[in-house]
């Protein structure tokens, strides 16, 4: 069964479907780097036509789970090179969302299945009985998985058997929300002639982020709100009515700094006040308001780079040190932008084209390097860590990255990727089809 999804802006109007070439472009690709195609113009066709959610046909899904020895090639032997490392193939259902910690990853699908998989082989299973599991975030022994019907569940590591995960709690309690239903104060208009509690998400959620630095946990719905909760305790806090339409993504910053996008096409920034036990959030800045749906965000290790990915196909970026002044845009996908990472230099975007775009940036120039192709479906979610190797050289070598990509094609792929790696230019291909444009601000 295809899942409707909001990522989509509901106002968004129908197109005329060019682009339909596009899967016969792309089953022809099975490389893990694809080279310029002077047939692929970027924004090609409607990511409303050409969703995952509009068509009516499963994906191929005749993957194997051996790892896969496929490399890049290059004009040179010794540059480091960006490679497909394996695939996990579990055939129960379009991988929504994942999470990675301690050489551990954590997959959710529209199965009823949260997988555990460790050097490519599964490792470990829980279930959950609401189904679709559309995030998933790590902290500390803690496990917090966002589903369709609006809750978010809470699962810990069992200390004598680390393949053991046990339910621990639902946000919000149920003693939390019988609490909130004998106060009138409570309730909120949630729809027309419809009230709720303030503290529970009425449609499905689309995001989990994580503040660390002060445990507070942000949910984001497709009700158009995000809440926020205590990690600790699974209180939540407060309910910030964000957007006019489905809120696809949050993301929690350094300095208080919150960022959210939208279906109704803007991203807003928001500021955290905290007094006591009491959290406050104000609005304080709109980067981006537009047609487009807002699909996706990201920002870097420190803070200085916020990115948002949306359903034309594009990748805004805004600079923190210039006042979150606008930095540019990132052309390399010709679908809609469903996820977005940045680690390091680098920056990845999946797309419902089925790629990935590895971009590095240097100061506000992005150039990229590589598009990884495999994924015979839409690009769902994306997640990276560190390579051990890399790592173990305290940095002073090439910062090597292992990325894993989910995807509707029921598969995730292992990739392991480069910031040395040599950019497309330099590999002998054009690279206009993938474009860093600066903005005409800035």
């Amino acid at each position: 069964m295809v899942h409707p999804d909001q990522n989509f802006s509901s106002s968004s109007g129908a197109s005329d479907g060019a682009g339909s070439s596009g899967a016969d472009d792309f089953a022809a690709r099975n490389s893990s780097f694809s080279a310029y195609d002077p047939s692929r113009p970027s924004g090609e066709g409607s990511p409303m036509m050409m969703s995952p959610w509009n068509q009516p046909s499963p994906f191929a899904n005749s993957w194997s789970s051996n790892p896969d020895s496929s490399k890049t090639t290059s004009s040179s032997e010794n540059q480091p090179q960006n490679s497909l490392i394996g695939s996990l193939v579990r055939e129960e259902g379009h991988i929504y969302s994942l999470a990675a910690k301690n050489d551990l990853l954590y997959t959710g699908s529209d199965s009823k299945n949260i997988r555990v998989w460790k050097s490519l082989k599964e490792f470990s299973a829980f279930k959950s009985n609401s189904g679709l599991v559309k995030a998933i975030i790590i902290s500390g022994d803690k496990i917090f998985t966002g589903h369709q019907d609006g809750k978010i569940r809470v699962w810990k590591i069992s200390p004598k058997d680390p393949s053991v995960h046990k339910r621990s709690g639902t946000m919000p309690t149920f003693f939390d929300i019988f609490k909130a239903s004998i106060k009138p104060s409570s309730y909120v208009e949630v729809k027309r002639n419809r009230t709720a509690v303030w503290i529970k998400h009425t449609d499905a959620i689309s995001c989990l982020s994580m503040s660390q630095e002060n445990g507070l946990l942000y949910s984001a719905s497709w009700d158009r709100t995000f809440k926020v909760w205590r990690a600790d305790n699974s209180k939540c806090v407060e309910s910030v009515r964000a957007h006019d339409d489905a809120v696809n993504s949050v993301v929690a910053s350094v300095d208080g700094i919150v960022y959210t996008g939208s279906a109704d096409g803007t991203v807003k920034v928001w500021k955290r006040e905290q007094k006591g036990k009491s959290v406050k959030h104000t609005s304080v800045q709109t980067l981006l308001s537009q047609e487009s749906a807002v699909t996706a965000l990201a920002v870097n290790e420190n803070g200085t780079v916020v990115y948002s990915g949306s359903s034309d196909g594009l990748v805004n970026f805004w600079e923190k040190e210039k006042e979150l002044s606008h930095g540019g845009v990132l052309k390399g996908h010709k679908l809609a932008v469903l996820c977005l990472e940045a680690a390091g230099n680098l920056v990845f975007s999946g797309s419902a084209d089925k790629t990935i775009c590895v971009w590095r940036r240097e100061g506000a120039v992005h150039t990229c390097l590589s598009v990884l192709t495999g994924h015979t479906g839409p690009v769902k979610c994306l997640t990276v860590e560190k390579d051990k190797e890399s790592a173990a050289d305290g940095g002073g070598g090439d910062k090597k990255w292992v990325v894993y990509s989910g995807s509707l094609d029921k598969s995730v792929k292992v990739w392991s990727v480069s910031e040395m790696a040599p950019e497309l230019q330099q590999m002998g291909h054009g690279n206009s089809n993938w474009d860093s444009i600066p903005s005409a601000k800035y």
